[in-house]
């Protein structure tokens, strides 16, 4: 194996050549590419006011509460100066102290919280000016068995970050990169794409000491990746949280879409559920189906509460949203306004903006997180739901904007 001085020498070298080639592809480009849209043009906010926010005053507003509190405590712990959101979109930390600190000194009922809230902030709906619909799915914390090594039927490894994986951001080389990111490993004198899941499957990272866990389903350990964070119950009774420390960087392929395509599930049972219950009645068909989606995660351990989101704080179930933070300021409040998982049944409530995922594009895109286990799948799974949001923003940001626009 090659000493670790030989590995950093290897790896500038990796980084050269990845920007050396990223130059080269657009100069080569034989046809220019549409400008992206950028995300302030595709984004509208619409002033509006509490009273006309659907369902505001039957939300049991004090369960919002502690997201609230855990996400103003991240927000006010950084400089006044800071901005908040993309492109000062929900203004400064500035902005939020006051707000923060009056939220912080509530009891916790309903009615104090919402008076709050009016007294400190304005409702904006947000408006996706492509005319795209807003669309709500769910997640959940995964629930597995697993033990510290491969024993007792623990056989499918969590692994942790490999100490080769090489992370380039692109937009160090060129300003047109701005926000583009790979990763890959130094193979020679090249940077090459990380090890698929099906590398990593056949053992590639064995014996190099990543494992963290070994759990007793390979099933269940694919929907950890999907999830990204989870609970695993070991022999003695004792919980280990595990959540996202990376990913090898590879396109995720959703195997939903694989089934139908192939003709194995309906549109119709293609939820989590349905899913999952294809590839545990079909154990032989199930690995190379799994394989098809090359992205892998690694994980870490997590003390205390979680499991942790984007913003860097523990999600509340039912309570923690994710979005999109070229559109959305992370630790801001947001009216919700859809329905249940697979009813007309309205889902009127306060979340707050924590979270982020890697399917979720675009205006008005959000994704419920449920809290963990069986019942939270059981809604996680079935939901994609049509619907609408509006943000909360402190008032000292929505006097500028009436002011600017």
């Amino acid at each position: 194996m090659p000493r670790q001085g030989d590995i950093s020498s290897l790896r500038s070298l990796g980084l050269a050549l990845v920007a050396i080639a990223a130059l080269l592809l657009a100069a080569c480009e034989k046809k220019p590419k549409e400008p992206p849209v950028a995300p302030a043009a595709r984004m509208l906010l619409d002033e509006t006011v509490f009273v006309d926010l659907p369902g505001w005053a039957d939300d049991r507003l004090g369960e919002a509460l502690p997201a609230i509190r855990r996400s103003c405590a991240l927000l006010i712990a950084q400089p006044d100066d800071r901005a908040v959101g993309p492109d000062r979109l929900a203004g400064s930390v500035a902005d939020w102290r006051a707000p923060c600190a009056a939220i912080g000194r509530l009891s916790g009922d309903d009615e104090s919280l919402r008076a709050t809230l009016q007294a400190l902030f304005v409702p904006f709906k947000v408006i996706d000016a492509t005319g795209q619909d807003g669309l709500f799915t769910g997640y959940y914390e995964a629930e597995l068995r697993g033990a510290w090594g491969p024993v007792d039927g623990y056989r499918w490894p969590l692994y942790g970050v490999p100490d080769d994986l090489v992370s380039v951001d692109l937009g160090r080389f060129r300003a047109d990169l701005q926000g583009e990111r790979i990763y890959g490993r130094v193979d020679g004198s090249s940077l090459v794409p990380y090890y698929s899941r099906f590398d990593i499957d056949k053992g590639v990272l064995a014996d190099r000491n990543l494992e963290l866990l070994w759990v007793n389903d390979p099933v269940d350990a694919f929907f950890l990746h999907v999830q990204g964070s989870g609970r695993v119950a070991l022999p003695d009774g004792s919980v280990v949280r595990v959540g996202f420390a990376g990913s090898n960087g590879l396109d995720f392929v959703g195997i939903g879409r694989e089934l139908i395509d192939d003709g194995k599930v309906s549109g119709a049972n293609a939820s989590m559920q349905g899913i999952r219950a294809w590839l545990r009645a079909n154990p032989a068909q199930a690995a190379s189906i799994l394989q098809r989606n090359p992205r892998y995660i690694f994980f870490r351990k997590i003390d205390g509460d979680g499991p942790i989101g984007a913003q860097g704080v523990a999600l509340t179930p039912g309570r923690s949203l994710a979005v999109d933070p070229a559109f959305l300021p992370l630790g801001a409040p947001i009216w919700l306004d859809t329905t249940w998982p697979a009813s007309e049944r309205p889902l009127r409530r306060l979340m707050v903006a924590q979270d982020t995922g890697n399917a979720i594009k675009g205006p008005i895109r959000g994704d419920f997180f449920w809290g963990f286990g069986e019942p939270a799948l059981a809604e996680a799974g079935r939901m994609k739901q049509h619907g609408n949001y509006y943000l909360l923003l402190p008032k000292t940001v929505a006097e500028r904007r009436r002011t600017t626009s």
